[in-house]
């Protein structure tokens, strides 16, 4: 099951595994839910910080990717104009 659910960031630590860069990020749900990821850092918008409103996105309850809600899917920001 695909989904994409908007949370809170609690936790955001930064980490190198032999030069490559990870983020491991814990974020609240409404309800009480918590989530932990460690995500490449292209899939976490940079300078996440804890207490940003989020949106999570998943696959079998899995956290695969996290993005601000002012950001597309694709990562870029709809507000901008190409060109």
């Amino acid at each position: 099951m695909l989904g994409e659910r908007e949370a809170i960031v609690l936790e955001v630590r930064g980490l190198d595994v032999h030069g490559v860069g990870y983020v491991d990020v814990t974020v609240g749900f409404s309800g009480g839910d918590t989530a932990t990821a460690r995500l490449g850092r292209e899939s976490v918008p940079d300078d996440l910080r804890a207490g940003e409103v989020v949106l999570v996105s998943s696959a079998m309850s899995v956290v695969v990717a996290i993005r601000r809600s002012d950001e597309s899917p694709d990562g870029s920001d709809p507000g901008s104009s190409a060109g």
